[in-house]
């Protein structure tokens, strides 16, 4: 068996709407189609999707901080580090916290949460013949200042 590639995310979430409005709103994602009133699905364009969200209800706790699970979900949004900077503008200009940014050599990222938690990376790819040189360059961690 070969995996040829992640197919699509779905995330667990406690108001549909307000994910809804996130997901295609704030970061643009194409609300491809609904089911049951309890599923979204997005697009970012080339399949048919790549990210839903799935109601869970209002009073499902928060997943404890150190437990089995998803850490994030890395999405995309380009290959220079000017669409990182727009998106950070875009970000704050919709009050979107930014909880860090970094250089890992063989991207760049914004990291932030959606409204119910869940880890998000907005990234834009370097050359990428520095992690076909040397594949290592993949586990670095430095500060970005954009």
């Amino acid at each position: 068996m070969k995996i040829e590639g992640v197919g699509h995310v779905v995330l667990k979430v406690r108001d549909l709407e307000r994910a809804a409005r996130f997901y295609r709103d704030i970061l643009g994602l194409k609300e491809a189609a609904r089911f049951a009133n309890r599923m979204v699905f997005f697009s970012a364009g080339r399949n048919h999707h790549d990210l839903a969200v799935l109601s869970v209800g209002p009073e499902a706790p928060d997943a404890p901080r150190e437990a089995v699970g998803l850490y994030h979900v890395a999405l995309k949004i380009g290959n220079s580090l000017d669409e990182l900077r727009a998106a950070k503008a875009h970000l704050e200009a919709h009050g979107v916290t930014i909880q860090g940014i970094s250089d890992h050599r063989v991207s760049q990222s914004i990291y932030l949460q959606d409204p119910d938690g869940n880890g998000l990376e907005l990234f834009v790819d370097a050359d990428p013949t520095i992690w076909q040189a040397d594949p290592s360059a993949v586990a670095t961690v430095k500060p970005l200042a954009l």
